[in-house]
């Protein structure tokens, strides 16, 4: 009995060692055509330092985080970001203007309606599987109520 108690201690460590990831806000552009990429928007919270370094979905050959950079000139473009970091406690924000999702090679078009499932992967080694709800082409964000 005495090493079924250590041997259980050990199988709960993983756990307990991931941060918790609050996600919320969620959502996805609709897209005009499958042959474009789309764009996906969410807000992201850890209660421990941590890193968003993967995300897939089933409908997208790759999916990247997007950030926008401006330059001397005033000159503003996209840049992909390896590993989003999240810092403890601060919220991070993937909005339209900003950081984005970019879903790259559709399989299909994202359609007003629907759902957009995802998958995020952290450095923790936390996995989250969520679904957003696709939103107009001309969308901003979801209403406030």
């Amino acid at each position: 009995m005495r090493q079924m108690i250590p041997l259980a201690a050990l199988t709960m460590w993983p756990m307990t060692a991931q941060a918790d990831v609050t996600i919320s806000d969620g959502w996805a552009r609709a897209s005009i055509l499958a042959s474009r990429p789309a764009a996906a928007y969410l807000t992201l919270r850890s209660d421990e330092d941590d890193q968003l370094i993967g995300i897939t979905t089933p409908i997208a050959g790759h999916v990247t985080v997007h950030g926008v950079e401006t330059d001397a000139n005033g000159v503003s473009r996209m840049s992909a970001i390896e590993a989003l970091k999240l810092p403890s406690g601060e919220t991070v924000t993937l909005a339209p203007g900003g950081m984005h999702l970019m879903l790259i090679a559709l399989t299909e078009k994202l359609e007003e309606g629907t759902v957009l499932p995802l998958t995020l992967t952290f450095a923790s080694g936390a996995k989250i599987e969520i679904s957003v709800p696709v939103l107009g082409p001309g969308a901003s964000g979801p209403e406030k109520e």
